[in-house]
Order: C-alpha cells, then structure tokens, then sequence
C-alpha cells in the first residue's frame, strides 16, 4: 500500500528502521495521498496492475484487519499461489477474532471440497506478532534466502542523499 492507516505503519516500520519503503496507491474517486513514510511511490489508476505489482514483489503477505479491496488481494495470492503461478510463500492472517469467520467458512469449503484440504496449508492465523515473525523468519526470509541490503540511492530515480538518514524520503503528495 501506500495510503494513510495500517498500510502507513508498515511503511513507517520499514522506513524508521533502515528499509527501503514503496508504495502503490490506487487512484480512486476519492483519492488517498500517500503517506510521509515513503521513498518511492506510484499512483496507480487500475487494481489489477496494483495486484500484480504487491504480489510479483513480494514474499510474504501479512492480512490486517480490512475490506473487500483487503479479501480481494488475499483471495487473488491465494489463487496465483494455489495454482502454482507464484511461489508458495506465506499468508498470515493477523487478527483471530476479527477473521475467525472467514476462516471458519474456508474451513467449511475444505470440508465440502470446494477446496483442497492442503490449501488450509496456505494461511496461518494469529494474534501474536511473535508468533508471525517466527513464521515469516521460517517461511520467507529462511525459504527465499533474504537479506538485508544497503539501499544505494539513484540519482535518476530521484533519490537524493539526506545527510541524517540512510534513504531519503520524497515528500508525500496530500492531493
């Protein structure tokens, strides 16, 4: 993401502690600017593209509490991972309580073999960020063998030096 809420505290997570922080907004109606805490970012006028782009980047996928656009990116990594057109890597829905239901009803379609019961393999629940890091070290950094990397900015991507950070953040638009 790239927006204003949880996707604003990932990107300042990453951003505060010496990552490298993208985002894709989507441009919407009611437009999003993008939030203070990113290096890079791109505004985006269709969801498939920004689909495409979370999920070609990525190595893991950590579900907060959201909406439809939130199930609509989970249910598309699922698909793509389930039929081997990405790499399994991992899917942690975080927050028992608020998608226990949602969980149940994926359960109930294991049962009912709408789908495969090894699919239930794709997702881990939780509550605790202990729990999910240890999950993630396993099943993505361990897995896909990552490292932590010096970013070097490029001056042609208009990346520009900050003498008291490592990245230098470009100003968040508010339109």
């Amino acid at each position: 993401g790239g927006g204003p809420g949880i996707m604003e505290a990932a990107n300042k997570g990453a951003y505060e502690n010496g990552g490298y922080s993208v985002g894709c907004n989507i441009i919407l109606p009611s437009e999003q600017g993008a939030n203070p805490y990113l290096h890079k970012w791109i505004d985006i006028p269709y969801f498939f593209v920004r689909k495409f782009l979370l999920i070609k980047y990525s190595y893991a996928f950590v579900v907060m509490p959201g909406g439809i656009g939130t199930l609509d990116e989970l249910f598309e990594a699922l698909t793509l991972i389930q039929t081997k057109m990405i790499n399994h890597f991992p899917v942690v829905l975080f927050g028992k309580e608020y998608h226990r239901e949602l969980y149940e009803h994926i359960q109930l379609m294991a049962k009912n073999e709408s789908i495969d019961r090894e699919d239930m393999e794709l997702l881990f629940i939780t509550d605790s960020v202990e729990e999910m890091s240890i999950h993630l070290n396993t099943h993505a950094i361990q897995k896909f063998g990552l490292v932590k990397k010096t970013y070097k900015t490029r001056w042609w991507l208009g990346e520009y030096p900050d003498k008291n950070r490592k990245y230098a953040p470009q100003t968040a638009r508010t339109s």
